[in-house]
């Protein structure tokens, strides 16, 4: 899609990311009140229907009988954007959408999309005839449904049905905020995850080797963002739609600090043990409070915590696909996630 493969040389970042002009932090100078960050997703999208360079876009909004809920939705009129800000929790069939659009005569088309949603909008593309086609991805890591979700919250806070925002940060807290404008910052180690069903979270999900969307044009999300958002811009049409921005946004270089190995090598040990069946070890009560504190402090920051996580989804990967379904390995792990994984000691076996 960007005209090369990612670079897999040792030292590129385009191993863990995928193909990229450049990356940078990046933020609103004016927030967008509701957005899950400062808003730039929208904003782009906003954009590109105000200057007309597309005459749609497909996105998702919320259920008006759940907040939570995703429902695939056509935008054409930007003012519109404004309701569908926020993050969404469930399956919802986004690409369902591009027969009534192309019914309606839209032929230039913006899609805001998970990276499942755009390798599936990228195997169909040639044969939608469209005039124009913008890619904004967002990053994923698991998804689960709706309901789940909405059982996963109660476990989370004793009002549940309150809570309006919750994101999970790069600082290793999850932040809630709650109807009546209050906060909540949860460490991860603190997190009930533990207490999830076992098939909380799909095969699909946990076997995901495309967490940072590497076939949209730009992705916006917050791994490496330090507290902002985290901009991978991929090819021209990417580079197009961050000018679209002009100085409404701001953007810095991405900075990098700590050692990701031993967080890695945690994770893949509980994951071990998750993909046998075994129950998750819980770290001693006494014990969270400590680590908590110091995880924000020696943990990787910036991209290398980017990195930490795009090894532990391949790590993840390799385990749970060996574990549940090893006759698919040899087509359904790519190369490089091979060379992500072998310096924690997964390698191909026959048949892989």
């Amino acid at each position: 899609m960007h005209g090369r493969s990612r670079r897999t040389d040792e030292g590129s970042d385009e191993l863990f990311f995928g193909p990229f002009r450049r990356i940078v932090k990046a933020r609103l100078k004016q927030p967008l009140a509701g957005a899950q960050w400062s808003g730039i997703t929208t904003r782009l999208a906003e954009r590109l229907l105000e200057t007309g360079a597309v005459d749609a876009v497909l996105t998702m909004k919320p259920d008006p009988e759940d907040r939570w809920r995703p429902v695939p939705t056509i935008v054409t009129q930007a003012s519109d954007m404004k309701d569908c800000r926020g993050m969404r929790m469930g399956y919802a069939p986004l690409l369902a959408l591009l027969e009534p659009a192309a019914v309606a005569g839209h032929k230039r088309l913006a899609v805001i999309g998970i990276p499942c949603q755009i390798y599936a909008l990228r195997a169909l593309e040639e044969e939608l005839g469209l005039d124009r086609l913008y890619v904004i991805g967002t990053p994923c890591s698991d998804n689960t449904t709706t309901e789940n979700f909405h059982s996963f919250l109660s476990l989370m806070a004793e009002r549940p049905e309150t809570v309006s925002y919750l994101e999970f940060r790069a600082d290793y807290h999850v932040e809630m905020r709650f109807d009546d404008g209050s906060q909540q910052e949860i460490p991860f180690l603190k997190l009930p995850l533990s207490k999830l069903p076992g098939d909380f979270f799909p095969l699909t999900c946990r076997t995901c080797v495309d967490y940072t969307n590497s076939l949209a044009d730009i992705t916006v999300g917050y791994m490496g963002g330090e507290g902002e958002q985290w901009l991978i811009v991929r090819n021209d049409r990417g580079e197009e739609l961050l000018s679209l921005l002009g100085e409404e946004v701001q953007t810095n270089p991405v900075g990098s600090r700590g050692q990701r190995h031993k967080h890695v090598i945690g994770f893949l040990r509980n994951v071990e043990r998750a993909a046998g069946g075994l129950p998750l070890r819980s770290m001693p009560d006494f014990m969270r409070p400590i680590v908590a504190w110091l995880m924000p402090r020696i943990g990787p920051k910036g991209q290398e915590f980017a990195r930490a996580r795009v090894e532990m989804k391949a790590v993840e990967t390799v385990l749970h696909l060996r574990h549940a379904m090893p006759n698919k390995m040899k087509n359904m792990v790519p190369d490089h996630v091979w060379t992500l994984v072998e310096k924690y000691g997964l390698t191909r076996r026959n048949g892989e």
